[in-house]
C-alpha cells in the first residue's frame, strides 16, 4: 500500500527537537517493514523547507538554507516524490469547488488531488481533521499516534 506522508510527519521525522519525533520514527519504520511505500509531493517538500528555515519565534525550526538542503536530501531518499501532473490541477479545481474549500485548506486539497491522480488512498498526518472531508474520494486518514496502537 502507498501512503502519502504529510509535511507535519516529515518535520517530526527530521527534527529530534520535535515532540513527535519518536512517534514518527517508529511508525515510519513499522510501515516500511510491513512493505508499504511512503511517498510525498513537491508541495510537501516546499512546506518542509518553509518551516525548516522559518524563524523559531514564528513556529519554524530556524535552520539555514544549507542545513535545510541537507535534511531535505535525506528525506527525499526515504520518501520519494510523486510526479507532478497537470491533471492534478483539474482534480484540485474540482475539489475546492465541490468541498467549498477556502483559505489555507487549499493546500490540503492540492495534496488530495495528487493522491487521486496517483491512486494513493492513505495519508499519514497529524492533521487528521484537515483531510476527513475527503472520505467520499476514498481518502483514508491515518494518525501516526493511532497507527502505533
Amino acid at each position: 500500500m502507498i501512503y502519502l506522508i504529510d509535511t507535519n510527519v516529515l518535520l517530526g521525522f527530521s527534527f529530534t527537537a520535535d515532540s513527535r519525533h519518536q512517534i514518527v520514527r517508529t511508525v515510519v519504520r513499522e510501515l516500511l517493514m510491513d512493505g508499504h511505500q511512503l511517498r510525498t509531493t513537491s508541495q510537501n517538500f516546499a512546506e518542509f523547507w518553509n518551516v525548516s528555515t522559518g524563524p523559531a519565534d514564528r513556529n519554524g525550526f530556524g535552520r539555514t538554507p544549507l542545513e535545510a538542503d541537507l535534511l531535505l536530501h535525506r528525506i527525499e531518499q526515504l520518501f520519494p516524490l510523486l510526479p507532478d501532473f497537470a491533471h492534478a490541477y483539474f482534480e484540485w479545481r474540482q475539489l475546492v469547488v465541490n468541498y467549498n474549500v477556502s483559505g489555507v485548506q487549499v493546500h490540503d486539497a492540492r495534496l488530495v488531488a495528487a493522491m487521486i491522480v496517483h491512486d494513493v488512498k492513505h495519508i499519514l498526518t497529524f492533521n487528521t481533521s484537515d483531510f476527513t472531508r475527503y472520505a467520499d474520494e476514498g481518502i483514508v486518514v491515518v494518525d501516526p499516534v493511532e497507527e502505533l496502537n
